[in-house]
């Protein structure tokens, strides 16, 4: 009976259902795109904080002791997870493997001129300046590649995304539960009649209330379903472009399980914001 009588006042009012429900498909497509995007970033972060965040290449003068030396020094810090050495033959294998798709390049270079390397990964991001500082200062380093200031950008960069974009859902979101609010007052004031016969022959408050939580409920599943079902339909068609374009970043490919997992979580979402803002209504016209 309460989804028969939901399906009437529908049916009686159909372009206040089309801008709940259009209001409600806006608010979780933004969501959607949002919380993929953060997805990725969050992927796209923890692809160059598990790279080598301190590279360090060595005088041709250094040998292989002094390199160990130095090593033993970085271990004791105490902050570094992992160091690896290459030496010149392996540099010589990893730049003929980047570049075998030019011959004269190849020609060019040999084993002499590349210089040793060791690669280390730190801890924590925090601790990179430090170990930087350890190294810098040795009288067998050439030079320093120091990826922190990579990472942070990403982490800046990242953290104003996810500002902004709380931001806009933050609006949506009490845009959509005000028009929610105002179509069902409005429906509540066009059957006031039939409100208060219902009052007279004995129906209680819950009775009367529950055909518009219902509808409530139901705008936030159709906008839910539709917002998200496009967003992800939108990332499907991007994600061989994005990913041609972030080239070796693997952030791809992203599981459909957490996308339907995030659909789900945005349904009961949306159906839980679309009752209460129905119920804000309820409260403020059937008091």
């Amino acid at each position: 009976m309460n989804l028969n009588t939901v399906a009437k006042y529908i049916r009686r009012s159909p372009y206040q259902a089309i801008s709940a429900a259009a209001i409600m498909s806006l608010t979780f497509f933004a969501i959607s795109i949002f919380a993929i995007l953060t997805i990725l970033s969050l992927r796209f972060i923890s692809y160059f904080e598990s790279r080598p965040q301190l590279t360090v290449f060595f005088k041709d003068t250094a040998t292989r002791q002094d390199i160990s030396a130095l090593e033993k020094q970085l271990e004791s810090t105490g902050k570094t997870s992992s160091i690896s050495y290459v030496s010149k033959d392996e540099a010589l294998k990893i730049y003929k493997e980047q570049n075998k798709s030019d011959p004269i390049l190849l020609d060019l270079v040999t084993s002499d001129i590349l210089p040793a390397s060791i690669e280390i990964q730190a801890v924590q991001a925090e601790d990179l300046t430090s170990l930087a500082q350890v190294v810098q200062g040795s009288s067998i380093v050439e030079q320093v590649v120091f990826q922190k200031d990579i990472v942070d950008t990403l982490i800046s960069w990242t953290n104003a995304f996810r500002r902004v974009g709380l931001a806009v859902i933050g609006i949506l979101m009490v845009v959509s539960v005000l028009v929610i609010i105002t179509i069902i007052g409005i429906k509540i004031t066009v059957r006031k009649e039939e409100i208060e016969i219902m009052r007279l022959i004995g129906a209680s408050n819950w009775f009367i209330r529950a055909p518009f939580l219902t509808e409530g409920a139901i705008y936030g599943l159709a906008g839910s379903v539709i917002g998200g079902f496009s967003a992800i339909g939108i990332f499907y068609y991007f994600s061989p472009a994005i990913e041609s374009f972030l080239k070796g970043v693997a952030i791809f490919p992203l599981s459909p399980i957490i996308l339907l997992e995030l659909l789900a979580l945005e349904i009961i979402v949306a159906m839980s914001l679309g009752a209460f803002a129905s119920y804000l209504a309820v409260l403020r016209y059937l008091k």
